[in-house]
């Protein structure tokens, strides 16, 4: 088995793809023609994150869900990004219109984080690499 991708639930894909290159420099690589499903190009060989709008999400899983935006605290899921330099990757992602969760702080074992929310709801990670 192998993990092949994270698909992100949102209101308004096309718009989460754009945040999501200003805030990470994370750039489109998809949007269906539809609207309804996208995806960033992460650097990442064979691992895709996506996203797919509440319609086509609900319609796949046939169940209701919590979608993250609505949701007044962050979802129990992170999706995490390694960067060289926490701060400024913090300051860029709000700077896009993140929501700030927790500055950058550098851990007991050496690695620096932060969080920020973004405004799809999804909580992100802002990580150094673990040595």
């Amino acid at each position: 088995m192998n993990f092949a991708y994270t698909l992100v639930y949102v209101a308004d894909v096309a718009a989460s793809l754009a945040f999501f290159e200003r805030a990470f420099g994370l750039p489109a690589r998809f949007l269906h023609e539809s609207g309804a499903y996208g995806e960033v190009d992460t650097g990442a060989s064979g691992t895709k994150l996506a996203f797919v709008d509440h319609a086509t999400a609900r319609d796949s899983v046939q169940h209701d869900y919590v979608a993250a935006d609505a949701s007044a605290r962050p979802l129990g899921m992170e999706i995490g990004f390694t960067v060289a330099d926490v701060p400024a990757a913090f300051e860029r992602a709000v700077a896009a219109g993140a929501q700030a969760l927790a500055a950058p702080v550098t851990k007991p074992w050496g690695q620096t984080v932060a969080y920020v929310r973004c405004p799809d709801g999804t909580l992100v990670e802002l990580c150094t690499a673990m040595a």
